[in-house]
């Protein structure tokens, strides 16, 4: 399923419909009809900034921001990247457990960047088990989840790609949630020719096969969309079965389809990674100290038709070394000229 209709701004679900969907949680044939009642599942949300023309080498980062509570601590660590498209995921709009604040908007107009975003969930609670806690008296104004993309350059002729067929986790015990996971595209114009930028998310509650299964259905919508053009994605594809051992994880960077087809996949269409990402794992501990082990690499850039340099794996902490995220930014230099 393809998603184009663009919009300035979304609006928050009927209460109604948030209600019925509590009411109806866990039995998945409700979930379609429910879904179709949120508006906002089924647009992008497009912001203006400064911009300005892109033109030889140019920065890319894609990173898992975990709801993106921490704004300062955020802004900074986008300005220090120094990239030109950042390609997000896990950004929080209208929830209580992250200051019910338009996070990527606030973190656009702070650094006056181009920005989109896709609702990915409507949140019927309040997160998992820790925010439930932490913010369950409260209430969302919005409770959306999603993706988006933040750019130096114009962002041109947004789609968005849904990835399953939704419900996978209308009946979770914790954290029940309306909505698929998807992708979000835009084109970005040089003078010589146009490239493609997509932030992706893949489930985190399956196994490998179900994310190449995931991975196929975006590049069969992107071949129908944008043809063989030039192409960076980004994002968290959820690759838990790549080693958590840095030495062993290096030595999977030539095949790492033996661990996670998706590669093959992704190296069929034409797509690079070795260039564009280093042997290094990319979660890390949650803000809160929560453990997380064993830490994986779940984050990669791949680039098609574009040459891939100087990959960075730049930590998600703030000016105290305290993380702001559960994921590691990544980032790689990326220039037009075709390999």
């Amino acid at each position: 399923m393809i998603i184009r209709s663009v919009v300035s701004a979304l609006q928050a679900p009927e209460e109604s419909v948030l209600a019925d969907a509590r009411r109806h949680a866990g039995d998945p044939a409700r979930h379609e009809a429910l879904a179709a009642r949120v508006a906002a599942l089924g647009e992008i949300e497009h912001r203006s900034g400064r911009t300005r023309a892109a033109s030889g080498r140019f920065r890319v980062a894609a990173w898992n921001a975990e709801r993106l509570k921490f704004a300062g601590a955020s802004e900074r660590l986008v300005m220090f990247a120094d990239a030109d498209i950042v390609l997000m995921s896990e950004i929080d709009l209208g929830m209580a457990r992250s200051g019910n604040r338009h996070t990527l908007r606030e973190l656009g107009d702070a650094l006056e960047l181009d920005r989109l975003f896709c609702v990915e969930f409507v949140e019927l609670g309040h997160g998992d088990a820790r925010e439930t806690a932490a913010h369950g008296h409260e209430r969302n104004l919005e409770g959306f989840h999603g993706n988006g993309i933040l750019s130096r350059f114009p962002l041109k002729a947004p789609f968005v790609v849904k990835l399953d067929d939704g419900g996978v986790w209308f009946d979770h015990p914790e954290q029940g949630r309306l909505g698929a996971r998807n992708a979000i595209a835009a084109r970005i114009d040089a003078p010589t020719e146009s490239f493609w930028a997509v932030s992706v998310h893949l489930e985190s509650k399956t196994d490998p096969q179900d994310r190449c299964r995931q991975t196929l259905r975006l590049l069969e919508a992107l071949r129908s969309e944008i043809g063989d053009a030039p192409c960076v994605i980004g994002g968290d594809f959820n690759t838990k079965a790549m080693p958590s051992d840095e030495t062993d994880l290096a030595a999977a960077f030539s095949e790492p389809e033996r661990h996670e087809p998706l590669f093959a996949a992704m190296r069929a269409a034409g797509f690079e990674w070795r260039t564009a990402n280093r042997p290094q794992v990319t979660q890390r501990m949650r803000p809160d100290g929560a453990p997380l082990p064993p830490h994986r690499r779940l984050d990669w850039i791949f680039v098609r038709g574009l040459e891939a340099f100087h990959a960075e794996t730049v930590p998600a902490v703030d000016e105290e070394g305290r993380a702001i995220s559960d994921h590691d930014m990544i980032t790689a230099d990326v220039d037009f000229r075709r390999p």
